[in-house]
Formats: C-alpha cells, structure tokens, sequence
C-alpha cells in the first residue's frame, strides 16, 4: 500500500488531519510576533562605573582600565569598547554570536570582582553590568513638556508615573528617560570666599551631608505605649539650604550662602532634549526579545488617555516617533505581494487546464501550506516579519509543483479509460517516490543557508527555514490531500462518438 492510497481509502482521517494542520495554522499566525526583521540576540553586556566629581582621564585610567583588563581574558571576546565622562564609565562587550549570554554574564561578574581590588576607593557602588541588544532600537519615542511647570516638575510626571507604568506591560523591556532633569539643589562655591574664611571644600560637603539627614533616633518607652522618634532633616529646596552652618570664624557662624551660590537645579545640566523647538523629557520605550512589537505599541497607546487625564492641564503628552506604522506599512506590502502571487499562480493554472476541479485541486495545496507554516514558525520561536513572509512568497511557485504533477498524472490514466478512483489510486502510485525525491532536493537546496556564520546565518536562518518547512508540508499534502479530492471530485474527460 502506498501512502497515497492510505489516505484515498480513508477520506475521513485525511479531512481530520487537513483540518488539523489548518487548525494549528491559524493558532499560529494569531500568536506569531510581528517584527521587521527576525529576532536576533547579540550577546553583549555593557558595564557601567561610576566616581563622582572624576575627570573623564581619571575614569579612563583608574577605572576603565583595570576592568577592561580582566575583560580581555575572558573567552569569546569578539570586541570592547569603553566611553568615559565625567564621573562615568560605560564599557561595551559584545561577545561571538555562539557564546551563551548568561554564561558571559558570569565571567563579567567573576571579572569584576576580580578587578575590586584596583577600583578607587572612594566609588559609591561596584561596577554593575545589563545585558544589552544593539541591534534592538527602541519601538516608541514619548515626549512630555510644558510652558508653565519646570522641567524638574515633568520629569517627575514622566519618571515616576507614565515610565513606571508602562514597564508593568508584557511585552516592555526597559523605558528610558532621556533628557533627565531631575530635581537637584548646586552649590555653586566662590573659591575667593572660601579662601578668605580659611574654609575647604571638604568642609562645605562634611557640612551639608551632616545638615541633611533622616535617621532614627530612638524610642520613647511609656507605661502603654512606645513611641519611635526620627529627626527628619531632609532639605527639599535651596531655601532651606542656605542658612547651613559651615563652620565657625572668630566667634561667628558661616553660612553656605555667604560662601557661593545655592540654587534649585537638576542633577546633571549638560543634557536637554527637545520637540518642536521646546525643552522636553523624551521616554524611549524598548521591547523585550521575541514580543510582538505592534502589539505592545498598541498596549501602550491605550493607556495614553488615562496618562492624559492624570497628567496636570499644563503637560503635554505626545507620541515622537512610532515603529510600529513602518512595520505595519512593510508586513502589509508583503502580504499584499503574497496574494497576489498566489492569484496569479492560480490563474495561470486555470489558463493552462481550463477546467475549474482541476485547478481548485492543486490550488489548496497552496493555502494548506503555507497556512501549515505558520504553525512550523510559532513553534520554531518565529515572528511574522519581511524575511518569512518572503520565504513564503517565494515557495509559493514551488508548493504546488507537486500538487499539479500528482494531478496531471491521475488525469492521465483517466484518459486511458480507467475510473476516477482506480486512475488515483494508480497513479498517486506511480508517482509517490518522485514527489518525495522532489520535494527533499528542492529543500535541501537551503540547507547550506542554515550553515552560514556570523550576523547574515542568523538573519537568512528563519528565512531558509521556512521555505523549507513549506516545501516539506507541500510534499505531504500532494500526497494526501490531492490524490483523495481526485478520486472524489476530478470527472473523467468525455469519449467522442
């Protein structure tokens, strides 16, 4: 028995597995992530330093280089790049594309404690490293500004409440804040003044931490009740700043406003960012790897009316830059350039055979596999982007090769005079270990894709892949599928008299 004839005899198995595949097809698409391009993780970490008030040659010398030393023993290195400024240091380690990123993660970890010991002294925290995709850029740009409340004000809206909540969204990696502003109080020293008093600025920075304190000081223990008392201390504003008390000179107190200027500012004044030529706290929106990015934009523009109701009627709130509209537009297109492809594949079919079953019997197999795919893809950790729509595109010349050589065999033996069944059975016979031999070459045409290294193997990987599963799913419905609607539905061409 052949394998077609398993499937002629039992229409109904053949029907239940086809509704199988299309059941499984459809589940897929609807849960595959649509992208631009397959999802590829670079494995890099990026280390992050830092030493308040050190040069960006101090940061260079005494905290880039030791670490980067440590990092260069480490195996599979492919490159590091540092970037030092003032009082930070960012080092870069992209690793080859077969080195397992939590396993780098442990030799950077390993490195760094290893390199503990010739770090400064005086760095607040050890270094701290983030696993980082260069190739991901962000899928949202968010800006919010005002004409009446400071920037200081915003950031705070934009930090700690829309940032806040979006990163609570499946979907959403990260949401960075660019353009900071935070609310800070500078001290802005007079060296003259400083230099007429006898006062150093270790002084002024020993006065302020003491100034500004908020720490428990004991407890009040009563006949029924214990009471806990804390010195709050916390200044919130350069007001309550300026009459601190430095240190004392001939008697006489001096204060932090006698020696420079005390101002309410942001942490760091060096960076600003802009929308229409307005100051403003941009927020950039990351996904995490193999999420469906339109859907998690679509996530988050529909909590943008509650941002916009909570928000104050002076902050504005308005969406910069959209990646999902050019990943809808280019998916769109290739869908489109898809049908059309399948409908000129059909009708050039029909041109040739001019008899409508014998062009819907080899059409199906069409629909049906590529429709298989999908579930091949959601499996396989997939998305739905312009690589796999195209692979599709492309098998769809090669899907129904299979489908119209079974089907012009079998009408073969019908012009011989055999019934429509026994013309089935017969030729789908005759003709099984050819569509098997022609549907493994024309797959293993890809296999050398699969095989190539670096960045491009892994782009043109998912896309080799699924034109290979569609062939291999083409294969098997020509052999199951086609044979059975010949033997039901294909009429036998009529004996002249």
């Amino acid at each position: 028995m052949s394998i077609a004839e398993l499937f002629i005899r039992r229409p109904v198995m053949t029907t239940l597995v086809m509704l199988g595949i299309l059941l499984f097809g459809v589940m897929g698409y609807r849960l595959l992530p649509v992208s631009d391009l397959p999802n590829v993780d670079f494995p890099t970490l990026q280390v992050s330093a830092s030493l308040p008030g050190a040069s960006p040659e101090t940061m260079a010398s005494s905290v880039a280089t030791p670490l980067e030393r440590q990092f260069s023993t480490i195996a599979g290195v492919d490159s590091m790049t540092s970037t030092s400024a003032l009082g930070l240091t960012q080092i870069t380690i992209q690793f080859a594309l077969s080195r397992n990123i939590d396993a780098a993660a442990q030799d950077v970890q390993a490195a760094i404690t290893a390199a503990q010991r010739q770090l400064p002294a005086g760095m607040p925290s050890p270094p701290t490293y983030q696993k980082v995709n260069p190739a991901d850029q962000p899928i949202l740009f968010m800006s919010l500004n005002s004409k009446t409340l400071p920037l200081s004000t915003v950031d705070e809206y934009a930090e700690t409440m829309i940032a806040q909540r979006i990163s609570t969204i499946s979907g959403v990696a990260q949401v960075g804040v660019l353009g900071s502003q935070k609310f800070a109080v500078r001290v802005q020293l007079d060296p003259m003044l400083l230099a007429s008093r006898g006062i150093g600025i270790d002084e002024v920075e020993k006065a302020v931490q003491q100034g500004n304190v908020n720490l428990p000081t004991g407890t009040l223990y009563g006949n029924h009740q214990a009471f806990t008392v804390e010195s709050n201390g916390q200044l919130t504003n350069a007001e309550a700043y300026r009459p601190l008390i430095v240190a004392y000179r001939n008697g006489s107190p001096v204060r932090l406003q006698e020696l420079g200027r005390v101002i309410d500012s942001v942490q760091n004044d060096k960076i600003a960012s802009w929308f229409n030529q307005t100051r403003s706290i941009i927020l950039a929106v990351l996904r995490q790897p193999g999420t469906n990015t339109v859907e998690v934009v679509d996530s988050i523009k529909k909590l943008l009316p509650t941002f916009r109701a909570q928000l104050p009627a002076g902050v504005n709130l308005n969406i910069l830059y959209d990646r999902s509209e050019s990943i809808r537009a280019s998916v769109g297109d290739v869908k489109f350039t898809l049908l059309l492809t399948i409908c000129l594949v059909v009708l050039v079919i029909f041109l040739f055979l001019r008899n409508l079953p014998a062009t819907v019997i080899p059409s199906l197999a069409l629909p049906m596999s590529i429709i298989g795919t999908f579930a091949a893809m959601y499996l396989l950790g997939y998305s739905l982007d312009n690589l796999s729509l195209m692979a599709l595109t492309l098998s769809v010349g090669f899907v129904v090769d299979d489908a119209i050589v079974v089907l012009e065999n079998i009408v073969r033996h019908t012009e011989e005079g055999e019934g429509v069944l026994q013309a089935a059975l017969e030729g789908s016979r005759e003709i099984g270990f050819t569509i098997v031999s022609m549907t493994l070459s024309l797959a293993a045409v890809f296999i050398p894709v699969l095989f190539m290294g670096g960045i491009m193997g892994r782009l043109f990987r998912e896309f080799a892949v699924t034109i290979g599963v569609a062939i291999l799913i083409s294969g098997f419905v020509s052999l199951s599928l086609t044979p059975l609607l010949c033997s039901r539905f294909l009429r036998p061409p009529l004996k002249s008299c």
